[in-house]
């Protein structure tokens, strides 16, 4: 009795370590990432992409643990994956994670085929050498709640088709070569918003709409934006990191209501004028700050925080006076 439960226990062994008995993956998804690995010339990358082996134990890949299909695609610090991003990639149907991040090789536009990923929550493509344009039909995943794609040499202008996504939350297309000016259809963008678009060559005034938006980030610093941009701020918002500098931004300061929860705020570089709101020195936040190279005026306001930043702060601005700067003249 004993040498048939050994034999039975055996038999069931061998049956379970059989490749094709413990096969998760869908086969549609393992034909998808072939496609994927052949485009990419069977690069390094996908070495354990192997026909006898179960797809959901690959790596730089991720099975859903319930239906076993492919819901992520992250290819991240791989200098010797090149080429352009595959067709092949839009066949690989339920997946909700496309990850791309520090391959400097990776060339050529963000192709149609990822417009078939209806599920796709998350677009990571940065830090490579992507080109074109930032692909209008992104506004039709609805699912896409983060896109960056930044660090790349991408052209054009910001589609407004973006702001349809009702999920979206971020938006990170910082070091590229964009142009044009920030669609008026970002006035809708959700509550908490991130935007960042910095070092790029965006230009012109921005939209008021924009006014309406709950930022948590904004980052427009290194553009060539013009005009007010005091409309950002408001004793209500949720902000927490305004970086506008290095633009030509020209708004009175004085006027302006700095969200309480500020711990970056970055104006420098632009033709900022006014006063510096007393307020200030009651962000008790604030970490980073800095108005230089400005046409502000008038006393430094004292206490909090704002005692801890330097000179370099405040430099090069019409009359701003006392500490850390000289003191004011009498009146």
């Amino acid at each position: 009795m004993g040498n048939h439960k050994a034999l039975a226990l055996l038999f069931l062994s061998i049956l379970l370590s059989s490749p094709l008995s413990a096969e998760r993956c869908h086969p549609d998804d393992k034909k998808a990432l072939f496609g994927v690995k052949k485009a990419f010339n069977n690069a390094y990358a996908f070495i354990s992409w192997t026909p006898d082996t179960d797809c959901c134990e690959w790596n730089s890949v991720k099975c859903d643990e319930k239906t076993n299909r492919i819901i992520s695609l992250d290819v991240t610090e791989d200098e010797e994956l090149a080429g352009p991003i595959p067709d092949a990639v839009g066949d690989i149907t339920y997946l909700e994670e496309l990850t791309f991040v520090h391959v400097p090789n990776l060339v050529g536009p963000i192709p149609q085929a990822i417009a078939r990923l209806k599920y796709l929550q998350s677009l990571w493509i940065s830090h490579a050498n992507i080109t074109g344009a930032v692909p209008d039909f992104l506004g039709q995943l609805t699912e896409l709640n983060y896109i960056n794609l930044s660090v790349n040499k991408l052209s054009g202008t910001i589609p407004p088709s973006l702001s349809n996504l009702p999920k979206l939350g971020g938006l990170f297309l910082e070091r590229n070569q964009l142009t044009g000016s920030i669609p008026d259809s970002f006035g809708s963008l959700n509550k908490g918003f991130y935007l960042k678009l910095a070092k790029n060559q965006l230009s012109g005034p921005l939209p008021k709409s924009l006014g309406d938006v709950d930022f948590t980030v904004i980052d427009l610093s290194r553009n060539k934006f013009t005009g007010d941009a005091s409309f950002l701020f408001g004793k209500n918002k949720g902000l927490q990191n305004v970086e506008l500098s290095r633009n030509q931004f020209s708004f009175d300061l004085s006027k302006v209501v700095i969200p309480k929860d500020v711990f970056i705020l970055d104006l420098s570089h632009n033709k900022i004028y006014g006063s510096l709101p007393p307020s200030l020195a009651e962000l008790s936040n604030l970490q980073q700050f800095n108005v230089s190279y400005n046409r502000l005026c008038g006393p430094i306001p004292t206490g909090g925080n704002f005692d801890s930043f330097d000179e370099y702060c405040f430099a090069h601005n019409k009359c701003l006076c006392g500490s850390p700067l000289p003191p004011c003249g009498k009146v």
